[in-house]
């Protein structure tokens, strides 16, 4: 199964409107793309909580890390840069956390409110090597700056 995008940014875009709690907007937008594709094993936020630390929030799957530095993993590195994080393969990337074993490539985004502020990292498992594509990474982030653009 692939996603559709289009059909998949609309249909968050409608839950959301007019949505402004951050952990609101998380688990709508966990469930609809958790739900949108069998790569996606495990579906989830990590919020912002304090200085250079993640703590999990609204997520789909099996259980995540509670808490995450942004020294450390997939997450980490992404809240640290800001930038996307693409793993093909999470037993590659230095540093890695291995949350769920069978956890075998990672797409990580970032998660900024309208004031472009990072208020968390999305985070997508796939127990498929080398399962998400630059399209993918484009397509989710665009959908998370929509939606969370006027998150508080």
């Amino acid at each position: 199964m692939s996603v559709d995008y289009s059909t998949l940014t609309k249909t968050i875009a409608a839950l959301t409107a007019g949505e402004t709690d951050a952990v609101a907007l998380m688990a709508t937008v966990t469930c609809e793309v958790h739900h949108a594709d069998d790569r996606f094993d495990w579906t989830g936020f990590y919020r912002v909580v304090a200085l250079e630390l993640l703590k999990i929030g609204p997520y789909q799957g099996g259980h995540g890390c509670l808490v995450i530095p942004f020294s450390r993993g997939v997450c980490g590195a992404c809240a640290r840069t800001g930038e996307a994080q693409l793993v093909a393969d999470v037993d590659a990337f230095p540093g890695h956390i291995a949350c769920a074993s069978s956890t075998r490539s990672e797409l990580v985004l970032p998660v900024r409110d309208g004031a472009g502020r990072l208020i968390g990292v999305f985070d997508i498992d796939s127990n498929q090597p080398d399962a998400f594509t630059p399209e993918d990474a484009t397509a989710l982030q665009a959908i998370l700056d929509a939606a969370f653009h006027d998150a508080v």
